[in-house]
């Protein structure tokens, strides 16, 4: 009975910090759901500057928690696509490396979500000399992290993406459709929402190559 009595006291202060962390994580979700869809121009710049440093906040208080870095991570990506241009690449470089040390803490880390959002990013940004993209390093990881959660919404949306992007059309659709198919997040029914609507715009476009194709 004693030793139950001090596990049980052991363990609180991590629970305790396992529960600010994720408060703080849904957080950061939702302010960016809304900044990155409801948002636009000036208004969106700055409520993006603003989270940035929330972000950097957050993983100043919980340095060891890779859930944090990654978060920091796709603010700062989310950032230096609204931003455009050279810009946005140190944006980008910081981002890369919030994700890279997300990844040496815990790759599975929500999902895996680290090495997906590195994977778009190398896909994303210009390659050598202007930046670090690499299409091939940028599969490598989203395959990864497909690998961790194959039935995601935004692992399947954002390979679905690539594929397309690459003139994978078929294959691109089957990863569009399964996004398509996701549980709904809780907590997060904002960013579901129009992630839906990304999916479908993709699709349009995918389905407009396909029928090309076929009437070759």
């Amino acid at each position: 009975m004693k030793n139950t009595l001090v596990s049980l006291v052991l363990s609180l202060p991590l629970a305790a910090n396992a529960n600010a962390i994720d408060e703080e994580i849904t957080k950061l979700q939702q302010q960016w759901a809304h900044i990155n869809y409801e948002l636009k121009d000036a208004a969106q710049e700055q409520g993006f500057k603003k989270l940035v440093q929330q972000a950097q906040a957050v993983t100043q208080a919980y340095s060891d928690n890779a859930k944090s870095w990654i978060w920091s991570g796709i603010i700062q990506s989310s950032f230096a696509g609204q931003k455009g241009g050279l810009g946005a690449l140190s944006l980008a470089k910081k981002s890369k490396k919030d994700f890279e040390k997300a990844i040496e803490l815990d790759a599975n880390a929500l999902h895996g979500s680290a090495m997906m959002s590195l994977g778009v990013l190398f896909h994303k940004v210009p390659g050598w000399p202007i930046a670090f993209g690499d299409d091939d390093k940028a599969e490598e990881l989203m395959k990864k992290a497909l690998a961790i959660n194959p039935k995601g919404i935004d692992g399947n949306y954002f390979y679905g993406e690539y594929l397309y992007d690459e003139g994978k059309y078929q294959q691109a659709k089957d990863y569009l459709n399964l996004a398509l198919q996701a549980a709904p997040r809780p907590n997060r029914p904002l960013a579901d929402k129009y992630r839906q609507q990304e999916i479908r715009l993709v699709l349009e476009k995918v389905e407009k190559r396909l029928n090309k194709r076929s009437k070759k």
